[in-house]
């Protein structure tokens, strides 16, 4: 029997806390999940279940706005590229009134949805073209390769002329570094696993830069 996203995390993935942030749990997959499996069946084996892990972008962020709760504190926030949940969890935890999400893939909102509810948060998904109204927007991981970087850097520098932006990312190859002004830095576990990395908390400068680089 086929099994919806809600029940395949449900049933397969392990519920437990983060190493870098213990007051949060995720469901994160076991050897034993059946994950590749699953993406199969659904005819994306092809498709990174990036969704199903704590990516440094995330941790770092969630670690920010543990020491830094004012910077959402009674505000409303966009996680921008949600994956998992854990920006907006962790916005939740520090205070912010809203949290809108915005995340396109079946399976990671699923999990979204499930980990929100798991720590006990509300976080509502945002499908509208135009970006909603907030405070503060959070996008974690979002500068992972070229294609998305030239996508996802025009549509951050635009709302950033009126809204706060933070990046949370491990410094990779493709994260544009001159947009962006580093506000702090951690060293958090990347992908769920291995030796931790060096992430960093950039604030994105406003402008209209049309197509990314």
């Amino acid at each position: 029997m086929n099994l919806s996203p809600e029940e395949f995390i449900r049933q397969r993935f392990a519920l437990a806390p983060l190493p870098s942030r213990p007051d949060i749990s995720l469901y994160r997959p076991t050897p034993q999940s059946g994950l590749i499996g699953f993406l199969a069946q659904q005819g994306r084996a092809d498709e990174p279940p990036y969704w199903a892990y704590a990516w440094a972008g995330g941790a770092v962020l969630a670690l920010y706005l543990q020491d830094h709760p004012e910077i959402v504190a009674g505000k409303t926030v966009l996680d921008f590229g949600a994956g998992s949940g854990l920006v907006g969890i962790a916005a939740a935890r520090a205070g912010a009134t809203k949290i809108w999400a915005i995340e396109p893939d079946p399976n990671a909102h699923a999990a979204m949805m499930l980990n929100a509810e798991a720590n006990g948060t509300a976080i509502a998904s945002w499908t509208e073209p135009a970006l909603p109204e907030v405070d503060v927007i959070l996008a974690g991981d979002v500068f992972y390769d070229t294609s998305v970087t030239r996508h996802t850097l025009p549509i951050l520098a635009a709302a950033a002329e009126r809204t706060k932006v933070l990046v949370g990312d491990p410094f990779r190859r493709d994260l544009p570094l001159d947009h962006l002004d580093l506000i702090a830095a951690y060293t958090v576990p990347d992908m769920g696993g291995g030796a931790p990395v060096r992430a960093g908390v950039f604030a994105l400068r406003p402008g209209n830069i049309g197509n990314a680089p």
